[in-house]
């Protein structure tokens, strides 16, 4: 498995993945050291990303292999398929699944998501439009979505 440290605008975020896929992006809270060399089945994450925050790419073209049950993987699909500049609900995520009565699970499993931002669990909100928990923190949920927003709003203070 490979691992490397990128700097983003929400700060260090850490990829891991091999020639099968990538395992994982996370968001990290402390100061890391920076890679020095990209491996290179993690050069093209690192590109689409850059790409992304850069505002250039609204969906990636990776290999993904993440780590979890069935249903976390069935979720993590589903996640996938929110467009770039939407949102969805946790409920409606849960009735697209087919089972109304599994939004619990489906939070839960959107919690889980290993793949931060490539699988854009930030797109999935509450039903009455409020910003929903967040593993990267809510101030993240808020950037991304306005990073990915069509309506750009100017900040007055």
């Amino acid at each position: 498995m490979e691992t490397c440290i990128i700097n983003t605008p929400l700060g260090f975020a850490k990829i891991s993945g091999d020639q099968d896929g990538i395992t994982s992006v996370t968001v990290l809270d402390s100061d890391e050291t920076l890679t020095d060399i990209i491996p290179e089945a993690l050069e093209d994450c690192v590109y689409q990303l850059q790409e992304y925050f850069d505002g250039k790419r609204q969906q990636f073209n990776l290999s993904l292999n993440p780590e979890g049950t069935e249903f976390q993987k069935t979720v993590w699909n589903t996640l996938a398929t929110i467009p770039f500049g939407k949102t969805t609900s946790y409920l409606e995520l849960s009735k697209q699944l087919g089972d109304i009565k599994a939004i619990r699970a489906v939070a839960n499993a959107n919690g889980k998501n290993p793949i931060w931002i490539i699988i854009p669990c930030h797109r999935v909100i509450g039903s009455d439009g409020s910003l929903t928990g967040y593993a990267g923190g809510l101030h993240r949920k808020q950037w991304l979505l306005e990073h990915e927003s069509p309506y750009k709003q100017q900040r007055l203070f």
